[in-house]
């Protein structure tokens, strides 16, 4: 039985193995969210009157958990929105080596700007094919998940880091929405020039918010062109605006940005070792259970490495027996994907397997 139960009632409801979609409400994000319309509703006005602070205050949040300085953090309402106004801030006519198969909030945005796209295919070989990809293609920037949404492969951050040694002028973009949350990661030390995410899912921050991450010798690379009066924090002239203010045009939604806080603050209480441990032993009993039944691609097994995102083969039949005993996943293609966080727990992964093995006995 999950020691969350109390944060996470929905754990008692059904077998929740859907994080890679929506990451449930924990019980202190909600009653938090509720005291900030409680002050919304008695303050009118005079709320607005602290918004640069808070969300001053956010930034520092994200910046600490993350290991980057919050004057190189902008806050977003999601992924897509903060790597379109990134893009539309590169020079045209670059050169940019995409995963086929990727996330179409990273692939589509790229391949529909005035920039070269080349692609590296997506399998059991990732690494070997970006490689291979950069010193053929020898591209400007890599856009990459940093862990797929589908299959749940992650790439390898040693190899990103050797990569960048081999290649320091390519610029590495990363959609971390199915990696940031999921283990402690100093966004200063690693090979990454900009890291975003939405946050909705294993940060568990609820919808409409996220983050963009950049390094200083990415800053010199992206003149992006939005611009509001939030972009120089409602003062003159518009010229004093900060890189970051870009993607913070307007007025800001503390309702999900204090959410994101919040949510880091949850985090921290768990502590992100123990995080990191707890979904390790549940993805690898996980890829042991699903392999044993016969249900993962020859690319998901023989990878070493592997997020605790996993899409096993089933069809609609299975799909629905599934539902029908509480399990709470994901239909993807014409695979069924399954996700755990650290609030599942292997008696958990037992129970599914049982519910498997029956629907595959019949």
């Amino acid at each position: 039985m999950s020691t969350y139960q109390n944060q996470f009632p929905l754990l008692t409801e059904k077998l929740y193995f859907n994080t890679a979609a929506t990451g449930p409400m924990h019980r202190d994000l909600l009653e938090w969210r509720r005291s900030h319309d409680q002050q919304y509703f008695e303050q009118g006005s005079r709320f607005r009157e602290t918004q640069h602070d808070f969300m001053d205050s956010v930034r520092n949040a994200v910046g600490a958990f993350f290991s980057c300085p919050k004057e190189r953090v902008a806050l977003v309402p999601s992924f897509s929105h903060g790597f379109n106004v990134l893009l539309d801030g590169l020079a045209p006519g670059q050169k940019v080596l995409l995963l086929k198969g990727d996330y179409p909030s990273v692939n589509w945005p790229v391949e529909d700007r005035n920039l070269k796209v080349c692609y590296a295919e997506m399998d059991a070989h990732l690494e070997d094919n970006i490689l291979n990809a950069v010193r053929a293609e020898r591209p400007n920037i890599l856009a990459i998940s940093l862990v797929q949404y589908i299959s749940g492969i992650k790439i390898s951050l040693d190899f990103l880091r050797a990569l960048k040694n081999e290649f320091p002028e390519l610029l590495m973009l990363a959609d971390g929405t199915q990696f940031c949350g999921t283990q402690a990661f100093d966004f200063e030390k690693s090979p990454i020039d900009v890291l975003g995410a939405s946050s909705y899912k294993w940060m568990l921050g609820g919808y409409g918010n996220g983050f963009m991450l950049f390094k200083e010798e990415a800053i010199q690379k992206i003149h992006p062109k939005t611009i509001g009066f939030n972009t120089v924090h409602w003062q003159y002239p518009k010229e004093s605006a900060s890189f970051v203010g870009h993607f913070q045009p307007g007025h800001q939604d503390t309702l999900s940005y204090g959410s994101l806080k919040k949510s880091i603050e949850f985090l921290k209480g768990v502590g992100m070792q123990k995080v990191s441990e707890r979904i390790q032993v549940l993805s690898r009993k996980a890829k042991a259970t699903f392999e044993a039944l016969g249900l993962l691609d020859e690319a998901i097994v023989s990878r070493e490495q592997h997020s605790s995102i996993f899409t096993i083969n089933g069809s609609d039949s299975l799909y629905d027996h599934l539902l029908n005993n509480g399990v709470v996943c994901s239909r993807k293609g014409t695979g069924i994907r399954f996700s755990f966080h650290f609030y599942n727990t292997e008696e958990e992964l037992d129970r599914l397997t049982a519910i498997l093995a029956e629907y595959l006995q019949d």
